[in-house]
Formats: structure tokens, C-alpha cells, sequence
């Protein structure tokens, strides 16, 4: 029987910031992307429309990378330029794509591979956040404007957030204050002039009360947040 040298799959590649804040009146956007590794890697970048599945061959994103593959030595960095394509998107409103790093790995050399070894490439995802001009509001006021309701079916229970902004609110945590069992992290993201459900954890009473949420901002920082939430 052949047996494989398997190695812990980390990411050496280290992209800079946790989204990509597009604006529409920007020709383009760099992103950063650094080696941190002992050894060079293979990057092949692409975007995609939130669908995990799509490759850089069958991506509808509307939006152009360079360069789509290269290499990155060891201690070095690249930057990614993104550059939207024109393509007919909603004005009134945020749209989100997702930019996908895939760094590969070298062949192990010599005795450390042998003929037989597993070889993991490592993909990091983001969100883009595609911005038009002259929207309503502004990006950190659009938390203070959500709404929440307590949905029940059977025995479960979600706290569903409705968003009337036009800037999508993504969230690192949403739990119910007074729920009966610890509350996982339950993060996600509440869409623009849109509707989103996170699972409440225990029981969290009847009758209303009050939501816990940390909110990510476009710098990637923690925006701590309560409010009510009606049933």
C-alpha cells in the first residue's frame, strides 16, 4: 500500500483587509496580496457572483483581474488590480461579489514528497462591495435603520432583520439577548432594501426583546450594536 505525506493545509497567502469597497466613480481598486510563506506559490485569481462553485472560466462577475495567475516568492507581495467591466448593475443599491484568491503550492522535492503526496491548494474568498454614486445615507447609519422580528416555526426560532437602506449590513455575530442556552456566533449579512434570517439559539422568551449584533464596517472593524425586536 502507498502511503501519502499529508501536511496541515493553511493559507501563506495573506490578503490585505477582509472586503473590497468598490466605488463606481473609481476606474479601479488594488488589493493587496502577501506572501507569507517559506516557499513561493501559484495564484490564480478570479471574481464570482456569491455562487462558490463558479470558476474563473464560468464567472458572470462583472469584473476584470490582473493578473490572473502569477507567482509570488517567498516575503513578497502583489498587487491585484480590479477593474468593473460596465456591465448593468442596480443603481439604487449595493451590489456583492466575491473575489477568490487560490494559491497553490510547489511540488515537494526529494525525500520530503517521495513518488506518493497529497497537495492542497487553499482558496480565500471576500466580498466586493460594489458602490454607485449618490446613494442615500451613508454606510454606517444604515445599522441604526434595521428592523427586527422573532420567527417561529415548530420549534425554532430565527431573528429576522429587514434592511430599507441601500447598503448591505454584514454582521460577525447576531444572537438573542435573553435565549436560554449560549448562543452560538451566528454571523451573515442583511442585503440591501432586503430580508435575512439567523437561527436564535435556546429559547428566547415569548413577546419581544432585544437583539445583540456586532456589525462589520467597511474597514473590517466591529460595530457593537443592540436593538428590539418585536414577535
Amino acid at each position: 500500500m502507498a502511503f501519502a505525506a499529508l501536511a496541515p493545509a493553511h493559507a501563506d497567502i495573506q490578503i490585505t483587509g477582509t472586503r473590497v469597497i468598490y466605488p463606481a466613480d473609481e476606474s479601479e481598486v488594488t488589493v493587496q496580496v502577501d506572501n507569507n510563506g517559506r516557499g513561493p506559490r501559484l495564484l490564480q485569481v478570479w471574481t464570482d457572483t456569491g455562487d462558490a462553485n463558479e470558476t474563473a472560466a464560468s464567472s458572470n462577475a462583472p469584473f476584470l483581474v490582473t493578473p490572473p495567475m502569477s507567482r509570488l516568492e517567498p516575503g513578497k507581495g502583489q498587487a491585484l488590480r480590479l477593474m468593473f467591466n460596465g456591465a448593468d448593475v442596480p443603481k439604487d443599491r449595493e451590489s456583492v461579489y466575491w473575489l477568490n484568491v487560490l494559491e497553490i503550492p510547489p511540488r515537494p522535492k526529494g525525500k520530503e514528497g517521495g513518488d506518493n503526496f497529497l497537495q492542497f491548494a487553499v482558496r480565500t474568498r471576500i466580498k466586493i462591495f460594489y458602490r454607485p454614486q449618490g446613494l442615500h445615507g451613508a454606510p454606517l447609519e444604515s445599522i441604526g435603520q434595521l428592523t427586527w422580528r422573532l420567527v417561529r416555526e415548530g420549534s425554532a426560532a430565527s431573528l429576522e432583520c429587514t434592511n430599507p437602506t441601500a447598503y448591505n449590513v454584514s454582521f460577525a455575530e447576531v444572537r438573542a439577548e435573553h435565549a436560554t442556552r449560549e448562543a452560538m456566533p451566528s454571523g451573515g449579512m442583511c442585503p440591501a432594501f432586503g430580508r435575512a434570517a439567523f437561527p436564535v439559539q435556546g429559547e428566547p422568551g415569548k413577546g419581544a426583546g432585544t437583539v445583540l449584533f456586532t456589525a462589520i464596517n467597511d474597514y473590517g472593524g466591529f460595530v457593537e450594536s443592540r436593538a428590539s425586536y418585536s414577535e
